[in-house]
C-alpha cells in the first residue's frame, strides 16, 4: 500500500518532521516512521487527522489503497465460499453413501443418524444460500465470475437473472439423479 509514501511526501512538502507530525496527531514518532515504511497501518481517526493536516480529501489521501483493501476482502470472501462449498460436497457424499447402510441398522438408530446428517447438510446449504444471496450470485456463471474476482456486465447479469429458475430446477433434478444412482450402486454392492 502506498499510503506510507504519501504520508512522507505530504509531510516533507509541508516541511514537518516526523516528531512534529506525531505531536499534531497524538502518536509517537516511531508510529509515524512505521506508517511511512509500511510496517503498520493507520486507524481511521489518524487518517482523518492526517487528511486535515495535509489539506487533502480522504479519498485523495487513500487513492489506490481502498481498491487494494477491497481486493483483499473479496479474496477472503472467495476463500470462504470455496471452503463452504467443499464442506457441503463432502456432507452430500456422506449423506448419500450412508443412507442404505444406516437404514439397514436395527431400530431407529440408523434412521436417526441419517436424519442428523440431513440436518447438518441442510444447515450448510442454508449458509451457502445466504452467502450467495448477500453477494448476489445464483447461477453457475455468476459463481464462476465471483470465484475469479470478476463482475458480469449489466447485460450478462440480466441474462443470468433470467436463467436462475431453470438452473435451480436442473440442479435439483441432477442432484436427485446422482443420489439415486449412488444409492442403487450401494444397494447392489450390499446384496
Amino acid at each position: 500500500m502506498d499510503v506510507g509514501i504519501r504520508i512522507k511526501k505530504y509531510r516533507e512538502k509541508q516541511n514537518i518532521s516526523q516528531y512534529e507530525l506525531a505531536e499534531k496527531i497524538f502518536v509517537s514518532r516511531q508510529t509515524i516512521s512505521n506508517w511511512e515504511n509500511n510496517k503498520s497501518y493507520l486507524d481511521i481517526k489518524s487518517l482523518m487527522l492526517l487528511s486535515n493536516i495535509f489539506k487533502v480529501s480522504l479519498d485523495d489521501f487513500m487513492k489506490g489503497d481502498i481498491e487494494e483493501i477491497r481486493k483483499i476482502i473479496d479474496k477472503e470472501k472467495v476463500k470462504k465460499f470455496n471452503v463452504m462449498s467443499y464442506i457441503f460436497l463432502v456432507e452430500m457424499l456422506v449423506l448419500t453413501i450412508s443412507a442404505y447402510p444406516l437404514f439397514k441398522l436395527d431400530g431407529y438408530i440408523g434412521i436417526s443418524i441419517w436424519l442428523l446428517f440431513c440436518i447438518i447438510t441442510f444447515g450448510t446449504a442454508t449458509i451457502i444460500e445466504k452467502f450467495k444471496k448477500s453477494n448476489d450470485i445464483q447461477t453457475y456463471k455468476e459463481i464462476i465470475a465471483f470465484i475469479d474476482g470478476k463482475q458480469l456486465t449489466y447485460e450478462e447479469t440480466q441474462q443470468e437473472i433470467g436463467k436462475r429458475i431453470y438452473q435451480k430446477i436442473l440442479l435439483a433434478f441432477s442432484v436427485g439423479i446422482i443420489a439415486l444412482i449412488i444409492n442403487v450402486v450401494i444397494i447392489c454392492i450390499y446384496k
